[in-house]
């Protein structure tokens, strides 16, 4: 299937995008970098998944003064509260819609987070639990609060991939373990990769996320 990348402004948004050629009703992917990062950096992420999606990758709304951009303000704290990321999460919900993606099924979304990214992603996932049906955690973490939006297991029926090094300096492997317990607890079904390297996605971490979504993607007939 053929595919068209491009780079648009949507208000104070600037968004990188991948439209298939093909078909009026596309399954949407989300791609959310982490701190320092930009609209560019997720794309990796996306090179064996199916050509039906329509990938959206937003560049964060804060500027970071050593370059890149993240998905909060400055703060003075060693981790951000789930407050920290509404302000993006909520321009997030009104950016994804059929007026700016006319081809996007929005009912059928995924999303890959990496970091910081992850963190925005889900939480996004348990303040708006209908938005997001599959997700992939990278090298990510809850916020702190995040425990106190599971009550009624607001992710049952969610699938979420995650993979974390356990040599991460950036991000200590026990967010990522802490990630899983409180989002199975929410009820996701959460499948889970741990490997001996820092802060980024080992190969066979890699390979097993390709293969979640491979499944995903079975299911779903695509």
């Amino acid at each position: 299937m053929n595919t068209i990348i491009e780079s648009r402004n949507i208000g104070d948004w600037l968004i990188k995008e991948q439209n298939p050629l093909e078909g009026d009703s596309c399954p949407v992917l989300l791609l959310l970098h982490g701190w320092t990062g930009d609209e560019n950096v997720m794309w990796i992420f996306t090179r064996r998944l199916s050509q039906r999606y329509l990938i959206i990758s937003p560049r964060g709304k804060y500027p970071i003064p050593s370059g890149g951009f993240g998905w909060q303000p400055k703060i003075h704290r060693n981790w951000p509260e789930v407050n920290d990321f509404v302000p993006s999460i909520e321009g997030l919900i009104e950016l994804l819609n059929k007026d700016n993606f006319p081809k996007g099924d929005f009912s059928n979304m995924s999303a890959i987070g990496f970091s910081q990214g992850a963190a925005v992603m889900f939480t996004l996932a348990l303040l708006n639990p209908q938005r997001i049906k599959v997700m992939a955690g990278l090298a990510g973490f809850l916020p702190e609060g995040a425990n106190e939006l599971i009550n009624g297991k607001p992710l049952a029926n969610r699938r979420i991939f995650m993979a974390h090094g356990r040599l991460d300096d950036r991000v200590p492997v026990e967010k990522a373990r802490e990630a899983v317990d409180i989002l199975s607890r929410a009820g996701a079904q959460v499948s889970y990769c741990e490997e001996e390297v820092g802060h980024k996605l080992s190969a066979s971490c890699f390979r097993s996320m390709e293969l979640f979504f491979d499944l995903v993607e079975e299911t779903r007939g695509m």
